[in-house]
């Protein structure tokens, strides 16, 4: 029951989480105008320390967890694919090219034939 209840109390406070967040992205924009005579590089530092920041309190919510859960699985399955070859991907690379070339000339042609059907019939 201790558990649960240091689970809920956890979650009391995911919405000021959030306030947290939102508040660094706002000194953030509003740091990154108002410094904006300093250089740029001191100012992206300052973002990114922020930005880090704010990732890392969004991270202790709820939602943060469950983002980061989905993150990891996710990198979990770009492991399991099978990447084609760089051989496979020029050979499909060229049947695409061939085919949007062929369906061009088709259009063209049917475009070119309809043109002088209805200008035949017009004039």
């Amino acid at each position: 029951m201790s558990g649960k209840a240091d689970v809920e109390s956890l979650n009391r406070f995911d919405g000021l989480k959030w306030v947290v967040v939102a508040l660094l992205v706002v000194v953030g924009v509003g740091g990154n105008y108002y410094f904006s005579a300093e250089s740029l590089l001191y100012r992206v530092i300052g973002l990114v320390v922020l930005g880090g920041v704010a990732a890392v309190v969004a991270f202790q919510t709820d939602k943060g967890r469950v983002f980061w859960e989905l993150l990891k699985d996710a990198k979990a399955e770009v492991r399991k694919v099978v990447w084609p070859t760089r051989q496979e991907t020029v050979q499909t690379t060229l049947v695409v090219v061939a085919v949007v070339l062929v369906m061009g000339l088709v259009l063209w042609g049917l475009d070119s034939l309809l043109g002088w059907l209805v200008s035949s019939l017009i004039g």
